[in-house]
């Protein structure tokens, strides 16, 4: 697959003068509610509307979607507003009951595009459609998973493709529902730069008032669009209820958010500059998870040296660890200057936390 200005023919062809949004409920819940929310987004900067139709769920017993019923009520939503109607679909029955009831947009979703079996049955039950079909990223930090998917769908003639960001699982704690991981999405543009990029920030954040947030670094970093779930009554929602947003509230976020222009020399500076701070950014939230768990280790041997009785500081070890830093920083082009400020820093932090555990 190489990348082409015609990858995002589909997207010009809205002529838009905003960002693509694609919005709607995370699940289809009732033909009423469907028709409501659909009607509230109609005129709105909302191009697409997006209902679950079938919702994987982790573990069985929740709600999985209504399934084939839940088409009838988009095919109605699209008759009466003339927005575009978009679903999830994880296997070939899905892709074959939403091309029946003319869903204008197919998107795989994060747990079906881990496995390669599945996206080939999705692209072989497409293959050669005219309609949009969106890749979402796999569930863990794969780059090379999320374009093979891309590349199986290319192989079948599809030619309206595009991939959706909505964040990666991490078992450390974060602030996040799926942990962003900007860099594996900003690798994937620059392969691909004409290949239309959207944000789910509702699954990045798991949180409704974070969503102008991540939708703003999203356009920040030059992103094409982005799907955001909404509700008219977010709190009783059938699933995800805490990261849906009312249409009202939706709407002010799009007054809120700052749309750059692509074109001009000074803002494909900040672009540039927007997707490199994001990756120091990135870097610096991961040296202080490291750093942090360097810490818990040294409480730990804080604990080990009180059970024994043996002195915190152990200048062989600290001489040790210090030569050999300076020439691991050394290779990778650090200063034995700078080496020896960061450890010694390093160092003293973890003799504090020892001396907690000591007293």
């Amino acid at each position: 697959m190489e990348n082409k200005k015609e990858l995002r023919t589909w997207l010009d062809d809205f002529k838009l003068s905003h960002p693509l949004v694609i919005a709607g409920p995370c699940s289809a819940e009732t033909e009423e509610q469907v028709l409501k929310i659909a009607h509230e987004l109609q005129g709105s900067d909302v191009s697409v509307f997006r209902a679950g139709i079938w919702k994987p769920r982790t573990r069985p017993g929740g709600f999985e979607g209504v399934g084939e019923i839940g088409l009838k009520w988009l095919q109605k939503a699209k008759a009466e507003t003339g927005l575009l109607m978009a679903v999830e679909v994880a296997n070939a029955a899905h892709v074959k009951l939403a091309l029946e009831h003319d869903i204008d947009v197919l998107w795989i979703g994060a747990r079906t595009t881990v496995n390669p079996f599945a996206v080939q049955e999705i692209a072989d039950a497409l293959q050669n459609t005219d309609k949009i079909v969106l890749l979402k990223n796999p569930v863990n930090p794969d780059l090379s998973l999320w374009l093979g998917g891309l590349e199986r769908l290319y192989n079948a003639g599809i030619k309206k493709l595009g991939v959706i960001h909505r964040g990666f699982s991490t078992y450390e704690k974060s602030k996040y529902r799926n942990n962003p991981e900007w860099q594996i999405a900003i690798d994937l543009q620059n392969r691909f730069p004409d290949l239309p990029l959207i944000c789910d920030p509702s699954h990045i954040t798991g949180k409704r008032d974070m969503i102008l947030e991540v939708s703003q670094q999203a356009l920040d970093l030059n992103y094409d669009g982005l799907i955001v779930e909404t509700h008219i009554d977010p709190d009783n929602a059938w699933s995800d209820a805490a990261q849906q947003v009312t249409p009202d509230a939706l709407k002010r976020i799009f007054v809120d958010l700052r749309v750059r222009k692509a074109t001009d020399e000074a803002d494909d500076f900040n672009i540039r500059m927007t997707k490199l701070r994001a990756q120091i950014d990135d870097a610096d939230v991961k040296l202080l998870e490291i750093l942090g768990k360097r810490m818990k280790i040294a409480e730990k041997i804080g604990a080990l040296k009180k059970e024994k009785n043996v002195s915190i500081l152990q200048s062989s070890r600290w001489h040790e660890i210090l030569g050999k830093m300076v020439l691991e920083g050394e290779e990778k082009g650090l200063s034995e200057e700078f080496i020896l400020k960061l450890f010694k820093a390093i160092h003293q932090e973890s003799i504090s936390h020892q001396e907690k555990v000591m007293r």
